[in-house]
């Protein structure tokens, strides 16, 4: 048994698909927002100027969206809990994703009630994972 041990620790580990690593952002991003961390959630984006977030406006720049988020749910009850589900993952070719699918807020009404939308998301694959580089939320 002993002798297996250098031949297991030699072999190489096997790296998560695209489609896994993404998900994890993702599964980060809904851990982060459930504990009230908006700038734990904004890690998930691309540090860039042009990382843009559309929605009723267009946002351009990571301190911008981060900005906006910030003032749009300035505290832990605004939040809510956070749900995504429908989740689509579509590579388009080794250094980017698109990723489609639902958001839920579940929130009492008087922090602004339940909300839900759709979202499509183009994730780059940079030196420090695949992150976020364009957010069209309705």
């Amino acid at each position: 048994m002993t002798r297996l041990l250098p031949l297991l620790l030699a072999l190489p580990l096997v790296a998560a698909s695209p489609e896994q690593q993404i998900r994890q952002v993702l599964d980060d991003q809904v851990a982060a927002w459930n504990r009230g961390d908006i700038r734990g959630y904004m890690e998930g984006y691309d540090k860039s100027e042009s990382t843009t977030f559309v929605g009723a406006t267009i946002t351009k720049g990571h301190a911008e969206v981060l900005a906006g988020y910030l003032k749009r749910y300035p505290t832990r009850e605004k939040m809510g809990t956070l749900k995504f589900s429908g989740l689509d993952v579509r590579p388009l070719g080794s250094d980017y994703a698109a990723v489609i699918g639902r958001f839920h807020l579940d929130r009492p009404a008087e922090a602004g009630g339940e909300a839900g939308g759709i979202f499509t998301l183009l994730f780059h694959k940079t030196s420090r994972g695949w992150k976020i580089i364009l957010d069209h939320t309705s």
